[in-house]
């Protein structure tokens, strides 16, 4: 069974910096895209950031300049760096992949479980 396993949510304070950590595990093929989507109380989940296999990288415009994704292929682990982080940016904050299982062709779509993220002001 492949899973994700998030892990370095916690509280900030407001301009502090946070890092999670989403690695893979399990048998598969092969890890594509990767991203981190979040969802605060009361509105839809939303894409914060994603990387492609390749490294192409894209932000929401709300955290452009301050978040950083990247990832560790290696160790099938996607990271996100968040800095200056605001009271707007507290979340649960969820990994998302597309992940090649049963065939090298095939996707399936995997979320972790979600790691709460919350900044004071």
């Amino acid at each position: 069974q492949v899973q994700l396993v998030e892990s370095g949510g916690g509280l900030m304070q407001a301009g502090g910096s946070l890092r999670l950590s989403c690695a893979a595990s399990g048998r598969f093929f092969s890890i594509n895209a990767m991203g981190w989507y979040r969802q605060a109380p009361g509105k839809q989940r939303e894409l914060v950031a994603a990387i492609s296999s390749i490294g192409s990288t894209n932000y929401a415009d709300s955290v452009k300049g301050r978040f950083t994704i990247s990832r560790d292929n290696a160790k099938n682990t996607v990271y996100l760096q968040m800095n200056s982080l605001k009271p707007e940016d507290t979340a649960v904050y969820y990994c998302n992949a597309a992940v090649s299982i049963r065939t090298p062709l095939t996707n399936n779509d995997l979320w972790g479980q979600g790691t709460q993220v919350t900044v004071s002001s």
